[in-house]
């Protein structure tokens, strides 16, 4: 099954970068606010430039002077599905995603859907995961990969 990775950067502002493997690539979208498991709510998310396999292991700090400068965690990882028929490369040529995350923290089906050039939106679909009541992003701010936050990286 194919990876995708959540990254937490503090950039020029603070994000989360989601990244979806497809076509040996990470195809990536800054999302400024998280991802929600609440299905009500519809999360931004811009698409950004493609970004190597390799990126997905990322943790530390992108030096100033650096496309992207700022610290940057593995928030979450793991695997996902296609719970579409059409390819995945098919599905972002048509602007509609339909995935089901397999993560340390996310799990359950969400969607991607283009609403402008580079605007999509990401939506936690209804499922046994979803919980409006529960907000990741703020109760599980550590590193799957180190323990540590955003802020701890930066200051390290």
């Amino acid at each position: 099954m194919p990876r995708f990775v959540i990254q937490q950067h503090a950039a020029t502002s603070m994000h989360f970068d989601f990244r979806l493997e497809v076509v040996g690539t990470f195809k990536s979208w800054a999302v400024p606010k998280g991802p929600s498991t609440d299905p009500r709510e519809k999360r931004l998310a811009m698409a950004v430039e493609d970004h190597s396999l390799s990126w997905g292991d990322f943790e530390g700090v992108i030096a100033e002077g650096e496309y992207g400068a700022g610290p940057v965690i593995v928030w979450d990882r793991g695997q996902y599905r296609n719970l579409r028929d059409e390819p995945m490369e098919e599905a972002l040529e048509r602007g509609h995603l339909s995935f089901w995350l397999e993560g340390e923290k996310l799990r359950g089906g969400w969607s991607l859907r283009r609403t402008g050039d580079r605007r999509w939106l990401l939506v936690k679909r209804r499922d046994e995961a979803a919980d409006a009541r529960r907000n990741p992003v703020s109760t599980q701010r550590e590193s799957v990969v180190s323990g540590r936050t955003i802020e701890q990286v930066r200051d390290a």
